[in-house]
């Protein structure tokens, strides 16, 4: 009935009681249990012509909290978002993966609790917790394994560390999975169900969005781009212990080198992207560059998976006048005509926000499904019949 009410399927208890089949009886049961835990609202939209008062039956946004933390390399986004996946407070923190995750999750930890303070919300309200990394993880396990740029956090399992303090449901995914979900659900949502979004930054990777529902592979590790082979690559060495890796030539470090050699000063991908928006010839080369290697693996995608948008995103998107055109000359040259027919290559509508939204839209799919909702302590006063 949840679920009903908060996609929008049923709006009244008229509109609930046809979709479910239930009586009259058994709906009001079943709203009076959802209104008392603070689930649901009833709102009045019209004046009473005689009877009972026209009323829709919404979702409550203050009915609870999560709590959200998207980790980067050398910072993180953390925010409280209410249980329409909208944030209340959101702040940076620079928090470094590298010093591992005895650093990382007490501070991290701290943080929300000052969120929680200044946005007035009591740690009885969260009703779960979602962190995205830039590396791989066993989602069903919450394990992240071997990710390169935060050796470690290899085999560290997340949930047992925040449960001590927040005593929730903790889910962690890559940080383009939740991406891709954030960007289907704010800009693609009820228009678009196959979708591909591309991070470009540091590394390479994607998230899949097939038939409506992100797709994680057997284990966690599907969408890994940035470790297939490209074909001018030969030789060239790749952290992960291969060779010509698209990410060992079209990552982030890949391209500051490129212009460090070329006399440039750079030292972050974002020093990359300002030459190149400044017209540094050697800089707008560079990332083109980039685009084409990108585009001969994701045409491989696209013959695959025949998605209807590929979205960019992540640090080096943010060149897209540069980084576009190079993947959509490659993907256009290389993949089925019927695949790109209708193919929409574009950056993505929220740039940062992805990972905070997708994250929120993850946990919230799992604190609000319908085996969550059971499992919640219901309010006595109306014994079930």
């Amino acid at each position: 009935m949840l679920q009903l009410i908060r996609t929008g399927a049923a709006t009244t208890r008229t509109e609930v009681g046809r979709a479910t089949g239930l009586s009259r009886s058994a709906v009001s049961l079943r709203l009076d249990q959802l209104t008392s835990r603070g689930l649901v609202v009833e709102r009045s939209f019209a004046p009473s012509t005689g009877g009972r008062r026209p009323s829709r039956l919404e979702l409550n946004p203050d009915g609870g909290v999560v709590l959200i933390a998207s980790l980067g390399a050398t910072r993180a986004r953390v925010a409280v978002c209410d249980l329409t996946g909208t944030v209340v407070l959101e702040s940076r923190a620079d928090l470094v993966v590298g010093d591992g995750p005895e650093v990382v999750v007490p501070a991290l930890l701290d943080r929300f609790d000052e969120l929680l303070e200044k946005c007035g919300r009591d740690p009885g309200e969260v009703l779960g917790l979602g962190v995205s990394v830039p590396g791989t993880v066993e989602f069903a396990a919450g394990r992240i394994v071997r990710p390169p740029i935060m050796p470690a956090w290899d085999e560290v399992v997340l949930a047992p560390l925040v449960r001590a303090r927040f005593p929730v449901p903790v889910l962690v995914d890559n940080d383009v999975n939740v991406m891709a979900l954030g960007e289907q659900y704010a800009v693609h949502r009820g228009q678009v169900e196959d979708l591909l979004f591309v991070k470009a930054s540091t590394g390479i990777g994607a998230g899949i969005i097939a038939g409506g529902r992100l797709q994680r592979g057997a284990l966690g590790a599907a969408g890994d781009i940035g470790h297939i082979r490209v074909h001018d690559g030969a030789g060239v060495p790749c952290h992960c212990g291969l060779e010509g890796c698209l990410e060992a030539l079209a990552g982030g470090p890949a391209l500051i080198a490129q212009l460090q050699a070329a006399g440039l000063s750079v030292s972050h991908l974002l020093d990359v992207v300002e030459q190149a928006q400044d017209g540094q010839a050697e800089a707008v080369r560079v990332v083109r560059e980039a685009g084409r290697r990108m585009g001969e693996v994701l045409a491989g995608a696209v013959n695959l998976l025949n998605p209807a948008v590929m979205v960019l995103g992540g640090d080096l998107a943010r060149a897209e006048e540069y980084l576009l055109p190079g993947i959509r000359e490659v993907v256009y040259q290389r993949s089925n005509a019927l695949a790109t027919r209708q193919l929409q290559i574009v950056a993505s509508a929220l740039g940062g926000r992805a990972s905070v939204l997708g994250s929120a839209v993850m946990v919230l799919d799992e604190v609000l499904s319908p085996s969550s909702v059971d499992a919640m302590g219901w309010p006595s006063r109306h014994p079930e019949r």
